[in-house]
């Protein structure tokens, strides 16, 4: 059986990785107060223009032709099956859209999956079912219990580093993100359920020390992703300092740049982790 994973930009995952595996990423249009970019931006175009404008963008899920034009070509072949993976949909209404889309297909040859996560949590889902249908040779069915069990063992932990974005957002009163500023005071936010949960509040290096105790039961058989909004030095320094404590090879992590989707609702200098429990 050969497999096709069709998913869209909410997900950050090494392009490289998703070249090799020909995955299929749905672009998200971002609109910074009218001017559009259909197709998104680059990480670094992006967040300099948020600097510039002091605008926070909006963006559009992808819309049922998109996905139609991405499942049409593996449509109903005996050979193929494709898993179609999507952000969360307590985050995003971009399920509907591909389900609409399966539906005008009529479309058997499909597994549609709300991963109930996003960005690079959205794409070690995404690596590790990969990983899995290399190694398996599943059949289909295999294929979806597998990506339904992986789902219930991962977890994404990460520090907020600038408030002015969830405050600007309406996610924190403005209050509450002064405040927060001058004590120093980092929120740490994981994703439970499919919705962003602010899990703690820690000053300084308190933060760190709350990311590594959280991975310290996790599922050794997979690997930790790390991930950033803009600035890498912050989770750099993270790792080459911790790096015992979480049991990783500094010369040989892999960083995942946060785009434009979630950036949108963080801002630069976030950093955290993805990791799988047993």
């Amino acid at each position: 059986m050969n497999y096709k994973i069709v998913t869209e930009a909410s997900v950050d995952m090494p392009e490289k990785f998703a070249k090799e595996n020909d995955i299929t990423i749905l672009p998200i249009e971002v609109n910074f107060n009218g001017e559009l970019y259909p197709e998104g931006l680059p990480n670094d175009e992006f967040y300099a223009k948020m600097k510039e404008t002091g605008i926070i963008p909006k963006t559009s899920q992808p819309n049922q032709y998109k996905f139609e034009t991405a499942l049409t070509p593996y449509c109903n072949k005996e050979d193929w099956f494709v898993l179609t993976i999507v952000i969360s949909s307590k985050l995003a209404g971009t399920i509907a859209q591909a389900k609409n889309a399966v539906e005008a297909l009529n479309m058997k040859n499909v597994y549609i999956c709300d991963s109930e996560m996003t960005t690079f949590a959205e794409g070690a889902l995404i690596m590790e079912i990969v990983k899995f249908i290399k190694e398996n040779n599943p059949t289909p069915e295999e294929a979806i219990k597998e990506l339904e069990r992986l789902k219930k063992h991962i977890r994404l932990v990460a520090v907020i580093n600038d408030l002015k974005y969830l405050r600007q957002g309406g996610r924190i009163s403005g209050t509450a993100a002064a405040l927060g500023t001058v004590l120093g005071v980092k929120p740490i936010v994981t994703l439970e359920d499919g919705k962003v949960s602010n899990t703690a509040k820690k000053r300084g290096e308190q933060a760190n020390l709350y990311m590594v105790e959280c991975v310290k039961n996790r599922d050794r058989n997979y690997p930790l992703y790390f991930g950033y909004s803009a600035v890498k030095e912050n989770i750099v320094k993270f790792v080459e300092k911790y790096h015992e404590q979480l049991d990783v090879n500094p010369n040989n992590v892999e960083y995942n740049g946060i785009s434009c989707v979630v950036g949108t609702h963080v801002g630069p200098g976030v950093y955290g982790m993805v990791y799988f429990v047993k």
